[in-house]
């Protein structure tokens, strides 16, 4: 699949398409049904692509005029470095594009918008029990060893 697979920046007709893939990357971390996302964070993140003055980008894998996934990734400052980081914040796949090389296009193309961007890092974090995505990121970065904390507020 990889092969008929193009990964392109975002752009507005892809709605309809993206949406889904957006569903299911939701619900994949448990954010449906009773604990799904206000659609009013879903149409901010939407319209947050397409404003010049947002750090947030998206690309999509298409396939045969179809998309098949999705990645959402954003520039910040650091302390450590002059360049911006990027920070790889979602990524999702179609069921039928798993183990097909599309979520590592995906990848591929956020590290090119980082290089262009200047950046020197680009990074992500997952859910300990993700084991068949965590099997894919060991093959195309490295582990920091640093953990995660948060505190909701």
């Amino acid at each position: 699949m990889t092969d008929a697979v193009r990964i392109r920046p975002i752009v507005r007709s892809d709605y309809q398409q993206w949406l889904p893939l957006w569903d299911g990357y939701n619900a994949f971390y448990g954010r449906s049904g009773a604990t799904a996302l206000d659609p009013d964070i879903t149409a901010m993140t939407w319209s947050r692509f397409f404003d010049a003055y947002e750090p947030m980008h998206a690309l999509v894998a298409e396939n045969e005029g179809r998309l098949v996934g999705l990645t959402h990734y954003l520039f910040h400052r650091s302390t450590t470095s002059i360049g911006p980081n990027c920070y790889l914040q979602d990524l999702f796949t179609s069921e039928a594009a798993r183990g097909k090389g599309v979520g590592a296009a995906l990848i591929e193309g956020v590290y090119e918008a980082a290089r262009t961007a200047g950046s020197p890092r680009v990074y992500w974090q997952t859910h300990e029990t993700n084991a068949t995505a965590m099997a894919l990121y060991d093959k195309v970065a490295e582990r920091s060893g640093f953990l995660v904390y948060r505190k909701m507020i």
